[in-house]
């Protein structure tokens, strides 16, 4: 029976991401040209079957064709093979890379595409493509289609639309239309029915509404740079549904709930969770920002807390002002996350570290640094330092090995430190900026608060020179040019 019943869900689910799959263009070079000149605005992927990335974007793209197919106006979703099909098409617009989405009006391009790769973003930055930045909304019955949305709204209420606040929010609508979704109304009988002539308000997504806090939120202020505050002050609400798309408008400290956040599928479920954490966070507003986050999507910051796996019940992770990391440990409950958040605010709570085991021995002349030792490897050694962030499987870092022991061969009799450690097992400390590997930083011993990024080259000499120059006390083998000194028989 089992096996029957997932046979079923399994047809069900390919059939599903097939009839999606009918609302995207098939072109290549024969229909290529004819087909985009009969609409306005197309969305053309340029991919490769084989291609890992787009496997992954393709069910989304189908999705993203399915929500915007009977849009006003009009948008439309291609995608061209360019190992079959396609190949003169995608010669043509330079296509070296999958996959490359491009937008066109008409046969034309217009741009390239940079915006989200699910589908609900994908659906809401072509839709701001087209048309003007906010809706104009003509009479009570299309308020009442316009603000049934998954989406929340930025919307506007003016009687004179050549107002100075109308004016404010139309060219705050122009500037962040691939962002946010904006609607204006002049109408009468909107306004009579509202109440306003002379505002804007910020309206939230009917599934995010809740009973701790207002559904509708009104700016008091008059300026753009007002409005650009108030949006980015409340736009998420007390508990944010933190996306990879929109993760950059969470700001530290932040606390996440992780578990199985899916409003399409399951919104009452999704919000049985969020109202519990929504409970607490009224009570720490303005001290503390708190979202959730899908466990699926965000797995990669649950391994960086050591979780491989999530049960039913929502994980909470934090990061602090300094973005150190901490967890509630016990299951999750309403009392169990106040007490936390509580913890937390009075610096009571030790913070989770990612770290290998610290070394037995330390004896070679580069030494290791790992999290739970760093600060006696690195801060506290009383030396000059010069610490290397790398990862095993970095062919510049293997390149570099070598090189990099010998410059602590010939400087181990020196008060200088040449320290190495893998930041893919081990938290790396946030005042160190690792962004590729290999990244090397010099620590004077006066200054360990002040790491200097290293830029130069990476041959035995041109470390030696550095590390001359810099040094804190003159090196007793290397003048400052990084020339040897003459040993007296």
């Amino acid at each position: 029976m089992w096996r029957l019943l997932g046979a079923i869900l399994a047809c069900s689910f390919i059939a599903t991401v097939a009839g999606a799959e009918h609302d995207v263009l098939e072109l290549g070079d024969d229909n290529f040209v004819s087909t985009l000149k009969q609409h306005e605005t197309t969305l053309v992927m340029f991919y490769a079957p084989w291609c890992g990335h787009c496997k992954r974007l393709k069910p989304e793209y189908a999705k993203a064709a399915e929500l915007i197919k009977d849009d006003d106006p009009p948008i439309k979703l291609a995608k061209v093979d360019c190992t079959e099909a396609g190949k003169e098409i995608c010669s043509k617009y330079s296509v070296s890379g999958y996959p490359t989405l491009k937008i066109f009006r008409q046969d034309e391009v217009s741009q390239d595409y940079n915006g989200p790769r699910e589908a609900n973003g994908i659906a809401k930055y072509m839709r701001a493509q087209v048309g003007p930045a906010s809706k104009q909304v003509r009479s009570v019955e299309e308020l009442t289609k316009f603000l049934d949305s998954k989406d929340t709204t930025i919307f506007g209420y003016f009687k004179d639309i050549d107002s100075k606040l109308a004016k404010t929010f139309l060219k705050f609508a122009d500037k962040n239309r691939e962002k946010y979704r904006f609607g204006h109304s002049e109408n009468e009988a909107v306004l009579k029915q509202q109440g306003e002539t002379d505002k804007i308000v910020l309206i939230r997504a009917p599934h995010l509404t809740n009973k701790f806090e207002s559904s509708t939120i009104k700016f008091e202020g008059s300026s753009e740079s007002d409005l650009t505050t108030f949006v980015k002050e409340n736009f998420h609400g007390l508990v944010g549904h933190r996306t990879q798309d929109t993760s950059r408008d969470f700001q530290n400290p932040l606390i996440t709930a992780y578990y199985a956040v899916d409003y399409q599928k399951n919104p009452k479920g999704t919000n049985y969770w969020r109202n519990r954490v929504l409970k607490v966070a009224k009570e720490f507003v303005g001290q503390i920002n708190f979202a959730i986050s899908s466990k699926d999507d965000f797995q990669h910051e649950l391994n960086e807390y050591g979780y491989d796996f999530v049960g039913d019940k929502p994980v909470i992770l934090a990061r602090d002002a300094k973005n150190l990391k901490y967890a509630l440990k016990d299951e999750f409950s309403v009392e169990n996350l106040q007490d936390f958040v509580e913890k937390l605010l009075a610096n009571e709570l030790e913070p989770y570290i990612k770290s290998e085991p610290v070394p037995e021995s330390n004896d070679t002349p580069v030494k290791v640094a790992v999290a739970k030792n760093f600060d006696e490897v690195v801060i506290n050694n009383g030396k000059d330092t010069l610490v290397e962030f790398y990862a095993p499987w970095c062919g510049h870092c293997k390149k570099l090995t070598p090189i990099y022991e010998e410059l602590a061969e010939k400087l181990q009799n020196e008060e200088v430190a040449i320290v190495k450690m893998d930041a893919t097992a081990n938290d790396v400390p946030p005042e160190f900026n690792v962004r590729g590997f290999p990244t090397l930083f010099w620590l004077p011993k006066d200054s360990k608060n002040k790491p200097v990024s290293y830029n130069g080259g990476r041959e035995l000499d041109d470390f030696i020179k550095y590390i001359a120059k810099e040094a804190t006390t003159e090196l007793n083998s290397f003048d400052r040019s990084g020339k040897p000194k003459k040993t007296e028989l």
